[in-house]
């Protein structure tokens, strides 16, 4: 893509040096020749670079914004030659008698104020819009679902094998294929973590490919100019309209900056979790004091806060407790529980045994 890119840029300069430097040398006085031409090779360049410069200004629009401006463009014209169409019959059918400079001036209004409006209502109207053909109908892309571009933190999970299972990705998730070259340079490197973490994402990448469902696809897009990982893989989630998945949190703030959707492994699995119910029993360490009196606080595996009342005197202890209720944060779920004590358990045992001594008492009675 960069070479493509290069030689693009590359034979537009020398084009434009060709046909300034021909148009100077042509149409001026033979004496003047190499004076043009030398001349003609500096505005070339410099147009060329306004090319270049122009490309780089407009490069974070995708060819979907291009169609659009060109469509509202195109409308805005065909209304402005209707409005003048109009305008130029009535003057013809009045006496009023308008001199050729005012006339040029009105063209040059209306077609500036139709392009606008029509390039301004088609941008607002980009999601709406649509081709009709009789009996066909192309549908907005936005309703198309979006390809999910994956990061190397998520391919470390574990999860999204099982996520890439379930069927919810298929056709929609995509890798880069400089983040291939990382991993395989990162193989060999003398650093035993950077090769322990390239084998998990490579081995991760096989399995993903092995899910015949999955329609896992690999883009060669690459930005040699960008030296950040990150930084490349927002600009390909940009140039392919693509979703980020990742499962760095300190990823996703960048990214909202610079306008990419961002799908999170660890909030889709806290969404997916079960939610504690109240009554229900808990094995909990207790870890630290709480902020209240005789209060202790411990947590689940997933980082879930337990906050166990009457657990300051077990610190250091895993104990029994039970959910009283289950508190919802912007930062995630708390739990509150009660610690049990001896006489609550040795309650709980006592009550099984009833039972089933009344259930024997009950079958033998039948």
């Amino acid at each position: 893509m960069h070479i493509s890119l290069t030689f693009i840029r590359s034979f537009f300069i020398l084009l434009s040096i060709l046909f300034v430097t021909t148009y100077l040398t042509t149409f001026t006085p033979d004496s003047l020749n190499a004076t043009n031409a030398i001349i003609g090779v500096v505005l070339g360049s410099l147009f060329g670079l306004l090319l270049i410069g122009t490309e780089l200004l407009f490069k974070n629009f995708n060819l979907r914004s291009l169609n659009i401006a060109m469509i509202g463009l195109l409308c805005g014209y065909l209304l402005g030659e209707a409005i003048l169409l109009v305008f130029k019959t009535a003057v013809d059918a009045s006496t009023l008698a308008l001199a050729p400079s005012t006339l040029a001036l009105i063209r040059i209004a209306i077609f500036l104020f139709t392009t606008y409006l029509g390039m301004i209502l088609t941008a607002r109207a980009a999601d709406e819009l649509y081709v009709s053909i009789p009996f066909i109908r192309f549908k907005p892309t936005s309703h198309k679902k979006k390809d999910i571009l994956l990061d190397q933190s998520a391919l470390m999970d574990p999860r999204i094998i099982d996520l890439a299972s379930s069927g919810l990705l298929d056709n929609q998730l995509i890798l880069p294929r400089f983040m291939l070259k990382e991993l395989n340079s990162s193989l060999e490197t003398s650093d035993e973590t950077l090769k322990a973490k390239a084998r998990r994402c490579l081995d991760a990448i096989k399995k993903l490919e092995n899910i015949p469902s999955l329609d896992l696809r690999f883009v060669d897009n690459d930005f040699p100019e960008l030296k950040d990982p990150m930084a490349k893989l927002i600009r390909l989630a940009r140039l392919q309209d693509a979703n980020l998945m990742t499962a760095d949190i300190n990823r996703v703030q960048q990214a909202m900056i610079d306008g990419i959707r961002i799908i999170n492994l660890h909030m889709l699995a806290n969404a997916l979790k079960p939610i504690t119910q109240a009554g229900e029993f808990l094995h909990i360490k207790i870890q630290r004091y709480g902020k209240e009196p005789r209060q202790g606080v411990g947590y689940l595996e997933d980082g879930t806060m337990v906050v166990v009342n009457g657990g300051a005197e077990f610190i250091g202890e895993t104990i029994k407790t039970q959910v009283l209720s289950v508190k919802h944060t912007s930062s995630g779920r708390m739990i509150f529980c009660n610690a049990m004590d001896e006489s609550m358990e040795l309650q709980e045992t006592a009550h099984p045994a009833a039972d089933a001594e009344n259930s024997h008492k009950n079958y033998f009675a039948l």
